[in-house]
């Protein structure tokens, strides 16, 4: 995996159900690199901290790989790295292949693999359609949020190095299709209980679909 665009946004204001709303979600690509900070990437801009940055949602990793397949959907967008509000876009980040969990080297940083993107109505404002969120759903590849372990900058061309590999976990691909599914997989949502990776709320709301 290797970071291909470093993107940060500026504060965009937007109309939703009649209310202006300020976002961070339009991000674009930056010719320099940028800062990991526990909480949050220096000098990007993120309104709702209730829902994003966070130890747990520091930094939002989407893979290179899916451009092609949205671009296809919606043509007439004006497509930029960045766009799925991303602040790293990488090439070859698949998600049915990184665990929750696993850490890696990256620039000078240090992330661990923490939770899938779940898409909001802010989403769906940028693509011009509500319907997308259940396309993003559906499609599987939601991308994936990191933990600061060590902050430090990141550029365009790094590498990911992998340092530890995640044991007794799930795929970002497997949790995500277990936060959507309606027949939820049983020892899937016992694996996750003990996933330190996740943060405290996601695993409790786990224990309501237990049997």
């Amino acid at each position: 995996m290797q970071v291909i665009a470093t993107n940060l946004a500026k504060p965009t204001t937007i109309i939703f159900a009649g209310q202006e709303e300020t976002t961070g979600i339009y991000k674009t690509p930056t010719n320099q690199p940028i800062y990991l900070g526990k909480d949050i990437v220096k000098d990007d801009e993120v309104s709702d901290r209730e829902n994003h940055s966070g130890e747990f949602k520091a930094c939002y990793l989407f893979s290179a790989n899916q451009y092609p397949y949205w671009k296809n959907l919606y043509p007439n967008l004006n497509w930029n790295y960045g766009m799925f509000g991303e602040n790293l876009t990488v090439s070859d980040l698949d998600e049915t292949k990184i665990h929750i969990g696993d850490i890696y080297k990256l620039g000078s940083a240090l992330v661990q693999i923490t939770q899938p993107r779940e898409p909001c109505y802010k989403f769906g404002v940028k693509f011009g359609t509500q319907k997308v969120l259940k396309q993003f759903v559906k499609h599987g590849f939601p991308g994936t949020y990191v933990r600061i372990l060590e902050e430090g900058y990141v550029k365009t061309g790094d590498h990911f190095q992998l340092i530890e590999k995640a044991k007794n976990s799930l795929t970002t691909a497997q949790f995500f299709k277990l936060l959507f599914s309606e027949n939820k997989n049983q020892k899937h949502l016992k694996l996750a209980l003990n996933i330190d990776a996740l943060p405290q709320y996601k695993r409790d709301k786990m224990l309501d679909y237990i049997k």
